[in-house]
């Protein structure tokens, strides 16, 4: 087992893989930029190392800072967490180069599934279902509505090396999409380097289904159960829940089957998630993209199997011998608690003056009273995770947590989660990717 680990990344997710190494008396090294000093996961840590100024690229994304200090520290591994550079193939080969261990997925891997257009073809060749679409990018504006017109409008425009829902548009007819194509290259560029853009079939209505999956270290892939996060903002999920109520048997064994035979393509290692857009009419389903890392919504997939997916990580990056048990219990609901208008979605950073956290509900949180939330980062303050028998209890259990959660300070989405959990369409289990725009 890995006896040191620096964890490459902040707030909640770095709170969370140090409380389970802590517990397999891994020691723990965070780092932290300067405006993050006094977060509890710093406190938390066995040591921690302050990388450089409030900006990514200054500390989180800087990858000589965070080397350096894994060497001064004698660290033996690094988690990255999720978001930074968990999934930068580049900082994952150095990392082993440098003779520590990678905690997640080869490069190759992540280099594979890194670039929309090659992970599609890499699925469709493996037999992972795909959506109609580009299987190169697109060359120029004419080429773009030639594609567009045999795929079928409405179509997705997507930078290729996009992720986390950022990087896209929807055009409904051509006019549209050459408005979309300049906005979604100028985007691409400036963001990840990279302006190239595919098309694939946009379906108005549709929800987002996604496995859990993982290598093992003997070589074998197997997959954990599935997960619904169709409640989304800007293409960006508010809430998951497991399993999915869309889900039967019988598309729970294919959807699985997919996912096993998509990490099987690219000898996938370590936790990662396959993600699926699902016609909810038809009961089909088309590979979205592959999540080289842990999930932010990881924690309702701990719930339902029992497990600790950060100890597994672990566990199989320390070459070990892993077994998880297939089967599930319960019903699991996350909410991603964010720093943001409950209406508009706007960020609120500010100072955290009240910070009570719920009875009865797993937080997996950031921030406690008296830190101070920036701007530099993501909105996320913490995660509300519920536990039921069933949907019934777990809507219950999430109606009282929302309730007993008291944050004053920077804005909050609470007000959100407690208008969606009477709202009669997500009662019912019957939703789709729309509907928050619905409740707007």
């Amino acid at each position: 087992m890995i006896e040191s680990l620096l964890v490459a990344n902040r707030g909640e997710i770095a709170r969370r893989i140090i409380r389970t190494a802590k517990r397999l008396n891994i020691r723990t090294i965070a780092v932290h930029s300067d405006v993050d000093a006094d977060l509890p996961f710093v406190l938390e840590a066995d040591e921690a190392v302050c990388i450089g100024a409030a900006a990514p690229a200054q500390s989180y994304r800087n990858a000589d800072a965070i080397l350096a200090a894994a060497k001064e520290r004698n660290a033996q591994a690094i988690h990255p967490g999720y978001g930074f550079l968990s999934e930068n193939a580049g900082f994952a080969r150095t990392v082993e180069s440098s003779g520590l261990v990678w905690v997640g997925p080869g490069a190759e891997a992540i280099t594979a599934m890194g670039d929309k257009i090659n992970a599609r073809n890499l699925m469709a060749a493996a037999g992972v279902p795909v959506a109609p679409g580009t299987t190169e990018p697109v060359a120029d504006v004419d080429a773009a509505v030639a594609a567009a017109t045999e795929i079928g409008y409405p179509v997705m425009v997507k930078a290729a090396a996009g992720g986390g829902g950022m990087g896209m548009g929807v055009a409904a007819d051509e006019a549209a999409l050459r408005t979309e194509l300049g906005k979604v290259q100028a985007f691409a560029e400036r963001m990840f380097g990279d302006g190239s853009v595919l098309l694939e079939r946009y379906f108005p209505r549709v929800r987002h289904v996604e496995v859990q999956i993982l290598g093992l270290a003997d070589g074998r892939v197997i997959a954990l159960s599935e997960r619904e996060c169709s409640v989304q903002r800007r293409n960006q999920k508010l809430v998951e829940e497991a399993p999915s109520p869309a889900v039967g048997p019988e598309l729970r064994e294919r959807i699985l089957a997919a996912a096993v035979r998509a990490g099987e393509a690219v000898n996938y290692r370590n936790a990662g998630t396959v993600e699926c857009l699902l016609d909810p009419v038809t009961g089909e389903f088309f590979f979205l993209e592959m999540n080289t890392r842990l999930q932010v919504e990881h924690p309702i997939t701990e719930l339902i199997h029992g497990i600790d997916l950060v100890e597994l990580q672990l566990r199989i990056a320390s070459g070990e011998h892993v077994e998880v048990n297939p089967d599930t219990h319960g019903h699991a609901i996350e909410l991603r608690i964010n720093a943001e208008d409950p209406k508009r979605f706007l960020p609120g950073p500010g100072k955290i003056t009240t910070w009570v956290e719920p009875e009865n509900a797993r937080v997996d949180s950031g921030y406690t009273a008296g830190n101070t939330v920036t701007p530099f980062y993501d909105s996320l303050l913490a995660k509300l995770i519920v536990f039921g028998a069933d949907r019934t209890e777990a809507l219950a259990k999430a109606r009282a947590a929302v309730a007993g959660f008291a944050i004053a300070g920077p804005k909050n989405n609470l007000p959100f989660f407690a208008e969606l959990l009477e709202n009669p369409e997500f009662l019912s289990g019957d939703y789709d990717t729309g509907i928050v725009g619905r409740m707007r």
